[in-house]
């Protein structure tokens, strides 16, 4: 019994502080985090690729901030995949000059869009980005500069959440989460390669791109990783910046992230060539750490440790000089702020940290029931996208 609480406590230590501490001393030991700054002077012809579904409410928005990217107007060019939408969208954005809209009335989901749309792509360099983000002006650029490296394959941008001076529990936990992303995000890709790329904004190389199963629900995961398999790198390039408000609620989060669990879980099932560290090395390593063990191990971990250290404790008397009952009370304080984050979850506050426990209770939270959906085989590649809080 202590040996699985020790074993337990480990993986959640490891996964969500042990893995950026080490890479961490790993980077900063060999150096690992040079950076060169490419000089372009004949920039390449990109296509700003937006596969979208009912988006009425923010084509305008989007096309404006497109337009207004820091690239050569001649060599940026612009095509939206709107099948299935049925809002209007695609009539707005026909409105527009210089812009290619494919579309069709059966909507077969966005990993469809996107097989269906690359056909049409004749650029060197495709940019992915959701119809509901805002764009950096440099983030074509940016790109395109960690491109001049002739090992990277797949660029993957941030993920940026509008800031408040307050907020409620998901916009605050969501935030904080994506900050701390960030940060892995850059040690993955100084100590070898980012692992995946997010829908909101990554690139990839034309001639790299392989079609993926329509059914595919983490098209942007699968898509990078596989260009990852095939020997190339994924650059994070935290200056290409994709924005956009938090989940409106913690109901809308929770959906969203129910969601992305059951495509983890299929991922791992269409990547399994990743789980072995002797075919892939380090990006093998990546894989375990930052994705396989959030999924899977951590979420299950969480549930046993529960009442495996309540039974140690109370084997050792609750004595409060004791690692055990020390350790309890710990998980107790974690799940009072999980409470304290429930019952004030749509109040928003200036200490957002409060909110944090919460936000990590219900990532895992998502991930027992993803996997769940998952292998019943309830989530469906078309997605219901959760609603977004007001700019």
């Amino acid at each position: 019994m202590n040996i699985l609480f020790w074993l337990l406590l480990g993986l959640i230590i490891y996964t969500y502080i042990g893995y950026g501490i080490i890479v961490g001393i790993v980077v900063k030991l060999f150096k690992l985090n040079k950076k060169n700054e490419p000089k372009i002077e004949d920039w390449p012809e990109v296509t700003l690729f937006v596969a979208a579904y009912n988006e009425k409410d923010f084509v305008d928005i989007k096309v404006k901030n497109s337009f207004e990217l820091d690239y050569p107007k001649d060599k940026l060019k612009h095509m939206w995949v709107t099948d299935g939408s049925n809002d209007g969208t695609p009539d707005i954005l026909r409105r527009y000059e210089n812009i290619t809209v494919l579309h069709e009335d059966k909507r077969s989901g966005k990993t469809a869009a996107i097989n269906r749309g690359i056909d049409y792509v004749d650029t060197s360099i495709v940019v992915f980005c959701d119809g509901n983000t805002i764009l950096s002006k440099s983030t074509i650029k940016d790109i395109v500069k960690a491109f001049e490296d002739p090992k990277v394959g797949c660029v993957a941008g941030e993920k940026r959440i509008f800031k408040k001076d307050t907020d409620s529990a998901s916009g605050s936990g969501e935030g904080a989460y994506w900050k701390y992303e960030s940060v892995l995000k850059k040690l993955d890709s100084a100590l070898y390669s980012a692992v995946g790329g997010v829908g909101e904004l990554f690139a990839v190389r034309k001639e790299l791109f392989d079609k993926i199963e329509n059914d595919t629900i983490l098209d942007d995961f699968v898509i990078t990783l596989r260009i990852a398999m095939k020997g190339y790198k994924i650059k994070y390039v935290p200056e290409a910046t994709a924005s956009e408000t938090p989940s409106d609620n913690v109901k809308e989060e929770l959906k969203r992230k129910i969601r992305i669990s059951a495509g983890g879980y299929q991922s791992i099932s269409r990547l399994p060539g990743l789980l072995n560290p002797f075919k892939y090395g380090i990006l093998s390593f990546q894989f375990w750490s930052r994705k396989v063990f959030r999924w899977v191990v951590v979420p299950i971990s969480m549930i046993l440790l529960i009442p495996i250290n309540l039974y140690l404790a109370y084997a050792s008397h609750f004595d409060f000089q004791n690692t055990f009952t020390i350790v309890l009370l710990l998980q107790l304080l974690f799940y009072g702020l999980v409470l304290f984050g429930k019952i004030f979850s749509n109040v928003n506050i200036k200490l957002k940290v409060l909110f944090l426990p919460y936000y990590i209770f219900i990532m895992n939270y998502a991930a027992i029931l993803g996997g769940i959906r998952y292998f019943k085989g309830n989530q469906s590649v078309n997605w219901e996208r959760a609603k977004r809080a007001q700019m």
